[in-house]
């Protein structure tokens, strides 16, 4: 079985997953990504071929009339290739909403199109037109800027957004893979068969981030010990809103006069984020260390760290600090936190943009040392046995074997050691 995919580019941490999917016996991946950066990878997000073992193929990009970027040539890549299941993403997939030769080298070669979906920022199809009153879509891009003006024109576009989706999730996908739980019923509203979603959840490769831990445990800590030292890791973007943390800092500082907060990460946030330090008389008790991509570096900041944090919107890094057991702290992202944090149970959720909310959780696990022990071992124990690197795999696998009818295997291990 070919499964080829059309992605924006070539993030570390997808290449792992590709990779592992690569391994599985029957399987070939061929990955189709733009031939120079475009805006639909966030700005600082690393890419690299390195380590990769799956065909990588370069194509150019170009804007389509309706504003959204398309791969040009593709259809020439689908002759080639002849994949058997091709997957894509948004935006990609408007193309083969109204590129009818496209649509038809899909037929002509018998290829499954499956959507790799969040979804975020998808209402359910008879809450559009309640949603897009809301503030929840002024659709910020990462700078927290409003990248549409909100006059008819932006409703009548957005009316049409729900009836394009419709079509497409009901017309042209053979299957959906999901981040999130709740995809079952959003994409169910457009009347998409349940059967045909697919909730694979968004993990690293878990099992490298495990067997760094092993060899974390013989080395020299790298930081002096301070139960006090809390941790953000992420690109240093507005809508990550690290800036809360440091505020939270400030509001803490006074009771805990050893709080320590690492900032882990690079962005062009990053000057704004030591002149607030500094203008809040904390920038002593906050670290900017840098980027870190390798999981050995970035565990021995994590198992130094008592509590990690995150403000705003999420990616892997949750993930990352719960796999070397730490207990979190964040606020509504995309919504792959819901399946992650447990409030109460592995961490805490605090009110969006509160931060004496925030600072108030912190310091009611600084008062409780054995809860945050506890709560880690809690998250190491829900990456174990459900969010992980094999339960993606797992349900790639099965939404490949749902729209080809193979019988492709792949077993998930026992607690995923």
């Amino acid at each position: 079985m070919k499964v080829l995919f059309t992605f924006g580019g070539l993030p570390h941490y997808s290449n792992y997953i590709l990779s592992r999917l690569n391994n599985i016996n029957n399987l070939e991946i061929v990955v189709v990504v733009p031939e120079t950066n475009t805006n639909t990878i966030g700005d600082g997000v690393k890419q690299t071929n390195e380590g990769i073992n799956f065909k990588i193929i370069y194509l150019p990009e170009q804007k389509a009339f309706y504003g959204n970027y398309r791969f040009k040539g593709l259809r020439n890549i689908l002759k080639k290739e002849k994949p058997d299941i091709l997957v894509t993403i948004w935006p990609y997939i408007l193309d083969f909403v109204v590129n009818f030769r496209l649509k038809n080298s899909l037929k002509k070669y018998n290829i499954k199109l499956i959507l790799k979906e969040i979804p975020f920022h998808v209402p359910k199809f008879n809450e559009t037109f309640k949603y897009y009153k809301s503030k929840e879509a002024l659709c910020l891009n990462e700078e927290l800027e409003q990248n549409e003006k909100i006059d008819y024109k932006f409703y009548i576009k957005y009316f049409i957004l729900k009836y394009i989706r419709k079509y497409y999730y009901t017309r042209l996908v053979k299957a959906t893979v999901n981040y999130i739980d709740s995809a079952k019923e959003i994409l169910s509203s457009y009347g998409l068969d349940r059967d045909k979603i697919f909730i694979t959840t968004n993990s690293p490769d878990t099992d490298l981030i495990f067997a760094a831990a092993k060899k974390i445990k013989k080395s020299k800590s790298i930081l002096p010990s301070n139960k006090y030292r809390i941790i953000h890791i992420g690109r240093l973007v507005k809508w990550k809103k690290t800036h809360q943390i440091i505020e939270a800092v400030k509001l803490l500082i006074t009771d805990f006069p050893d709080i320590e907060l690492l900032i882990i990460g690079r962005g062009k946030e990053e000057s704004n984020l030591k002149s607030k330090a500094e203008n809040l008389g904390v920038e002593k008790n906050i670290k900017f260390v840098g980027a870190i991509y390798d999981n050995e570096t970035l565990g021995r900041y994590l198992i130094s760290s008592s509590i990690y944090i995150l403000a705003g919107m999420g990616g892997l890094s949750i993930n990352q600090a719960m796999a070397f057991g730490k207990p979190v702290i964040c606020s509504t992202a995309d919504g792959t936190e819901k399946r992650l944090v447990k409030d109460g149970y592995n961490g805490f959720y605090f009110k969006d943009d509160d931060v004496e909310d925030l600072a108030n959780k912190i310091r009611y696990l600084f008062n409780k040392p054995e809860l945050i022990e506890q709560m880690g071992k809690n998250s190491l124990k829900i990456i174990k046995e459900d969010v992980n690197v094999h339960r993606v795999i797992f349900e790639y696998v099965n939404a490949f074997n749902y729209v080809t009818g193979s019988k492709l295997e792949y077993t998930m291990p026992e607690n995923n050691l």
